[in-house]
Formats: C-alpha cells, structure tokens, sequence
C-alpha cells in the first residue's frame, strides 16, 4: 500500500519546523547574553545619586539655582548640563558607587558603564568590549566579567565567548 502526501504539505514542512523552532527556543529558559542586555536593570531612567552635586559650592551660583539643585535626589539620564555654567553632574557618585556622572557633550554620563565614555569623556568601547568600572574589557573571554561586568565564572572555569565553560 503506497501513502499519496499532497504536494502542499511537502512544501510547508520547512515553514512549520522553523515556526516549532521558533516557540521552542522563546519558551525555553536557557541563558542569553542578548536577552539579558535588554532587560537588564541599568536600563533605569534616572541615576540616585549618593550626594548632592558640586554645583552648589560655587558661591557664583544664584540662589534660584542653589535651590533647584539642592532638591535633587536623583537626575534623569542623559539630562542636559554644561561644563562651565550648569554642571550638576561633574563627578557626581550616583546608584550606590556604581556609577560616577560628568557631563560629556551637555549630557550628564556615567563614566563607570557608558560605552561612549568609558572611563572619560569620549572614550569608546571597541566591539565586543564593555564598559566595565571605566575600563573597556573584553566580556567574551574574561572570567572576571564573563558576558557582562562583574559576572565572575567559579574557579577554574575559563570564560568562552560570553558563557562560562566547563573546567
């Protein structure tokens, strides 16, 4: 006894196994360094800082100015500034001590994370690099800061493209 398939179904069965392939790999929960970037929690919109702003120990300062600054608790990211009139984020320690805020090109930065200005202003990460307490660092094979900063494999694992590996 011979089994006829339509020609239909031959030609849908590449669309149907990359549909299967696709729920099955967005419902499984194996680690992704993408995924994780996206949701990462430094995606928050504003910085706490940990003190207040230099700003206010410049006596040139008016008092309306004193008193905008002083109520600050924390400052939107990427919030304008200007090196020599308004700098409410020059040196600034913000998020506990994990990131350091100085305004780079009328934007207030975190010098401590920002791949743009890492460790300076102007500074850029190369690919495959991180900014990582202001240092660019190559997050693909340091087991100090596997896949991302401070993401540290046990000992005697070594760090392989971004994962760490089996020892």
């Amino acid at each position: 006894m011979v089994i006829k398939i339509p020609c239909t179904f031959i030609k849908l069965i590449p669309l149907i196994s990359l549909i299967l392939y696709f729920l099955a790999t967005a419902t499984s929960n194996s680690y992704s360094v993408l995924a994780e970037e996206a949701t990462n929690v430094e995606d928050q919109e504003f910085y706490i800082l940990d003190e207040s702003p230099t700003i206010l120990s410049n006596v040139t300062i008016s008092s309306k100015t004193r008193l905008l600054v002083s109520h600050y608790k924390n400052i939107r990211k990427g919030m304008r500034c200007h090196v020599a009139g308004y700098n409410v984020c020059n040196g600034v320690k913000a998020d506990k001590g994990t990131s350091l805020l100085y305004c780079c090109k009328k934007h207030c930065r975190n010098i401590l994370g920002d791949m743009k200005n890492c460790g300076r202003c102007g500074h850029k990460c190369r690919f495959g690099q991180r900014c990582c307490g202001g240092i660019c660092t190559n997050v693909g094979f340091n087991p100090k800061h596997c896949g991302k900063c401070n993401k540290k494999c046990k000992s005697g694992v070594k760090c392989e493209y971004g994962y760490c590996g089996y020892a």
